[in-house]
């Protein structure tokens, strides 16, 4: 398959960091997956046959946790890997023939009392083909915060997966981590050609810094980007349009196909054309971007310096205060070295 159409399903997240306990959470999920069956089914009746991808915000199925300490928002809101709301969404995908990406807080029995944020692909098969969990979180454990033991269950090709379909190589970029081209980078070394972005962010009305990025991250890499913003965020005391909106897709040139405007919507989907972007990165010249990077004259760099500390959550799960003390001690030491000027 060379060309194929992605739709973002812009769709609101009903969050569940109110509710009391694992019982109505999970009550509340359910409603809510009920709601993306019909959602997603009209969605790819009205992108047309050649819908292959559909591509879910950041938070679809809980929203984030506000005031619940980690082991409590594991236990209400994350799920089991082969738990039941993967199998409705792997129903999904099976019924409406499509692959089918998201992202959600998932438990790992490796690591008990955590969780992470986790972005996924399921193929038309109703298979969770990719797990990618996020690597930068301001308020979530990580695979880094873990990183010695995370390697040793997974390796580094499962830090940084992608996986091969025949829609192309598929990789994850999460929410935030738009704002951080190592990411992307790192998953375009091995290969990646069509990023999926789960995403729950405000949509300015000028360009914001999060757009400009995802047009970097597409261009740097010669890569799609195909983001899917909430529609909305109900269920807190939060005002519901503050993430909503802007949904879009962009091509290996940095070209916007598609965007939406405010409100559930499907109207950002666009043609991914893999035999041209295969054509682009073939073809010699300057916007060559990827046959033209100079790895090791980077390299050295990252070694040497060490700025948020690694394998900083090993042992019981911490205080939800580790967060900001653990990123303070990070600024401290970091003006200490002159890294970050002293005012």
């Amino acid at each position: 398959m060379t060309a194929y159409r992605a739709v973002c399903l812009q769709v609101k997240c009903h969050a569940v960091s109110q509710v009391k306990d694992r019982n109505e959470a999970r009550a509340v999920m359910r409603e809510s997956l009920e709601r993306l069956r019909g959602h997603i089914a009209s969605g790819v009746s009205f992108a047309g046959e050649d819908c292959q991808l559909v591509v879910l915000p950041e938070y679809f199925l809980t929203g984030f946790p506000m005031g619940d300490s980690i082991s409590a928002w594991a236990d209400k809101a994350a799920l089991e890997m082969d738990g039941p709301e993967y199998d409705a969404l792997g129903r999904i995908a099976q019924d409406t023939k499509v692959h089918l990406a998201g992202n959600a807080y998932e438990i790992d029995p490796h690591f008990p009392g955590l969780y992470f944020q986790t972005c996924f692909l399921i193929n038309p098969a109703g298979e969770v083909i990719l797990r990618y969990r996020r690597l930068n979180s301001m308020f979530s454990p990580t695979p880094h915060d873990l990183w010695d033991e995370y390697l040793g269950v997974y390796g580094l090709e499962g830090v940084f997966p992608v996986v091969r379909t025949p829609i192309g190589n598929i990789a994850a970029i999460a929410s935030e981590e738009i704002l951080y081209p190592e990411v992307a980078r790192c998953l375009a070394m091995r290969g990646a050609e069509v990023f999926f972005h789960p995403t729950s962010q405000a949509n300015e009305v000028a360009r914001g810094v999060k757009d400009v990025c995802t047009v970097a991250r597409a261009v740097e890499n010669m890569a799609y980007v195909v983001s899917a913003n909430s529609g909305g965020y109900g269920g807190t005391a939060i005002p519901e349009a503050s993430t909503d909106g802007g949904s879009k897709v962009v091509d290996f040139r940095g070209i916007t196909l598609a965007k939406t405007g405010w409100g559930e919507s499907m109207a950002a989907n666009a043609e991914i054309d893999l035999a041209a972007l295969r054509r682009f990165r073939r073809r010699p010249g300057m916007e060559n971007l990827l046959a033209r990077q100079r790895f090791e004259a980077y390299a050295e760099s990252y070694a040497r310096f060490h700025f948020y500390p690694v394998n900083n959550m090993l042992g019981a799960p911490p205080e939800q205060g580790h967060f900001i003390k653990t990123q303070r001690a990070t600024i401290e030491r970091l003006i200490k070295e002159g890294v970050i000027g002293d005012s």
